[in-house]
């Protein structure tokens, strides 16, 4: 089958892209791995400067009842320290098990194809046309792919990307909870080398969810045993993880979760979303980058195909903006990052910004963006 643009990963950004791609006459496939809905491992909390973007694309988020977050809290590893503040913009919270499977949805109304419990074998481009087979066996062409496969990606070591071969100390755990946790407010508990978050989505329950370092779990045997012995050591985890009601049987995770710099573009293929480049969880915006992502490839793929740019002109303003918006985002997460897990330094940090609010919130803006242009 023959597609003017295929999207390799059914995430966020991939589903953002083939709406809005759709919506402006091309033919548009998504292969996804896996079968809607599904959980991820994310933190669920979207900053509100994608909102009225996604509602202009005919999504009407406020129908699955997310909430609205409007504050954040930051503790100490001992939970002694605790810091407050607003954020400026604010974002809501849902899940993506919820989110993910409505866009997908309402997707299919409007005509994208979907090739679900699909997996990419091969892709290579050639003639100025790409080539992909998937272990199902079926071959697809396209002129363009965007790639919004996640975090990493079998495609990644197909693509010979650095960052793949690169061994990580970090891993990711996730829950959905309910909890009695003020539903406007997204915390931040940190500990011994990691930190938790905690916010409200959707019917009345909450995403749990944390990195940690794997020596951590190497050393405990057991991911319960690891929360006992490290987590808890934050007295207020030690309340999330003693009084919360858990509602799965076991969490999803996640490894090998790597800051190392990606290329926006790898080999013509417009990469979005968290194949892109990943912001630190502690900054909280990664879906709303992967959102912003999808709208600047999408808008600079439509300029091509109108015949207004040629594919390398497509290909440099993409990453040309891309790095405007968001390399500077990820940068500040790293530097944040550095401030935070560590014992002494984090609650020496949490209380110099305690007294001094005025910088605190310029932190917060060096990792939110503005809400995006229609």
């Amino acid at each position: 089958m023959n597609y003017d643009i295929i999207i390799t990963g059914g995430g966020l950004a991939g589903l953002c892209a083939a709406r809005q791609l759709k919506q402006s006459g091309l033919s548009v496939a998504v292969i996804e791995k896996k079968e809607y809905p599904f959980h991820k491992v994310c933190g669920e909390y979207i900053s509100y400067e994608v909102w009225d973007w996604l509602h202009h694309l005919g999504l009407n988020i406020q129908e699955l009842n997310p909430s609205n977050i409007q504050n954040l809290q930051i503790t100490s590893p001992s939970g002694k320290i605790k810091l407050s503040a607003p954020l400026d913009l604010g974002g809501f919270g849902i899940s993506r098990y919820t989110l993910d499977n409505f866009i997908y949805e309402q997707n299919l109304k409007v005509g994208v194809q979907f090739y679900l419990n699909t997996t990419v074998e091969n892709i290579y481009f050639e003639n100025n046309t790409f080539y992909i087979s998937t272990q199902q066996g079926q071959m697809l062409t396209a002129k363009y792919v965007i790639g919004s496969y996640g975090k990493r990606s079998n495609l990644d070591r197909i693509l010979n990307r650095p960052f793949f071969y690169k061994k990580t100390p970090y891993i990711a755990v996730k829950y959905h909870v309910k909890y009695d946790f003020d539903k406007n407010t997204i915390a931040l508990h940190n500990f011994d080398e990691g930190y938790c978050g905690i916010s409200a989505i959707e019917n009345n329950q909450h995403c749990l969810c944390y990195l940690t370092h794997k020596k951590h779990l190497k050393k405990h045997k057991s991911i319960p045993e690891m929360e006992k012995n490290v987590l808890c050591k934050n007295s207020f985890l030690k309340d999330i993880f003693t009084n919360a009601e858990f509602l799965w049987d076991t969490p999803e995770t996640i490894n090998e979760i790597s800051f190392s710099p990606k290329n926006p573009v790898e080999q013509h293929i417009f990469m979005v979303g968290d194949s892109a480049g990943l912001i630190t969880p502690l900054c909280g915006n990664g879906m709303s980058m992967a959102i912003h992502g999808a709208k600047i490839a999408s808008e600079i793929l439509i300029q091509a195909f109108e015949g207004r740019i040629s594919r390398k002109q497509a290909e440099l303003l993409y990453a040309k903006q891309w790095r405007k918006h968001f390399y500077s985002r990820i940068a500040w997460g790293k530097r944040l990052q550095h401030l935070f897990g560590n014992t002494t330094l984090t609650a020496f940090s949490l209380m110099t910004l305690k007294h001094s609010m005025p910088i605190t919130r310029w932190l917060i803006k060096q990792t939110h963006g503005s809400k995006i242009s229609l």
